[in-house]
């Protein structure tokens, strides 16, 4: 999460959303507080494209979308909004609304140095209380690492580790593919 946006007094959701239309960038609404969502890496950005098509493709013609980083989510339960990279939602309450979800079974968030903790940290406590959402995927920009947090049945959320090799299991969406289709011919640069 990048600091609350100066001078801006606490706003209502209504407020901010009607603030946030006439801005250039996009901002994270959290306890009525406005945080800058700030820009990514190349490999950042070439990483959420290439997810994003990964998972549209798999689910062009079912009930699921498959949301970019322009899509805001309601956390369930509450007046705070975040813009994850990458959502899909297969609930039909998240057909009616249309300036956000909030029922994703899937969200998933490339990290950056800048933000990787509030992402791991923060930021998925909020999402874990979403009853529908059943895995949080973390994707790495500088290496070929994801970190899966999949909810199990008994309600207890494991993490699964993934690297150079394996398959990606998301079984949200039903969806196994190997972990170098979104990696191929970047150049990864671990940060110090």
């Amino acid at each position: 999460m990048v600091t609350a946006k100066d001078n801006i007094p606490h706003l209502t959701p209504e407020e901010y959303f009607a603030w946030e239309e006439k801005q250039i960038d996009k901002y994270e609404y959290i306890d009525g507080e406005i945080y800058a969502s700030g820009g990514g890496s190349k490999n950042h950005s070439l990483i959420a494209v290439r997810l994003t098509t990964v998972l549209a493709n798999h689910l062009e013609g079912s009930n699921c979308e498959t949301g970019n980083s322009d899509l805001r989510i309601n956390i369930a339960g509450t007046n705070d909004y975040t813009y994850p990279d990458i959502t899909v939602t297969c609930d039909e309450r998240d057909r009616a609304t249309t300036q956000f979800i909030t029922y994703p079974c899937l969200i998933v968030e490339v990290l950056s140095k800048s933000t990787e903790a509030y992402d791991r940290g923060g930021k998925f406590r909020m999402y874990r209380n979403n009853p529908i959402l059943q895995d949080y995927l973390l994707v790495s920009s500088t290496r070929m690492e994801m970190d899966l947090y999949h909810k199990k049945e008994t309600g207890e959320w494991i993490i699964i580790n993934y690297e150079e090799g394996d398959t990606i299991e998301l079984k949200s969406i039903n969806l196994s593919f190997p972990i170098e289709q979104v990696y191929c011919g970047l150049t990864l640069t671990p940060e110090d």
